[in-house]
């Protein structure tokens, strides 16, 4: 069994406040977790306006399998209105 953990750090530019961040996140989540079937949760910068942090985590057999998973799902992210500055994946 392989555990594989997607960090993924935003910068949001055109956010103004709070509510309109988490509708961001809240989309890119929805979005992640209906796509692809992986658990996601915000991990970091709760307090900013402009920036977040979002772990998506999954599971299987084949390390492969996670790695073509977390490639889709960095390339459906950088579509997203936001700018990803980073992205570090691990496995367990």
């Amino acid at each position: 069994m392989v555990i594989g953990v997607c960090e993924l750090e935003f910068h949001l530019p055109s956010c103004g406040d709070l509510k309109h961040k988490r509708m961001f996140v809240n989309r890119l989540k929805d979005r992640l977790r209906s796509r692809f079937n992986v658990a996601t949760s915000e991990t970091g910068h709760q307090d900013l306006w402009q920036r977040t942090a979002i772990a998506v985590v999954s599971v299987g057999t084949d390390r492969r399998v996670l790695e073509r998973l977390f490639e889709k799902v960095v390339e459906e992210s950088e579509r997203h209105e936001a700018e990803l500055l980073r992205y570090s994946v691990d496995y367990l």
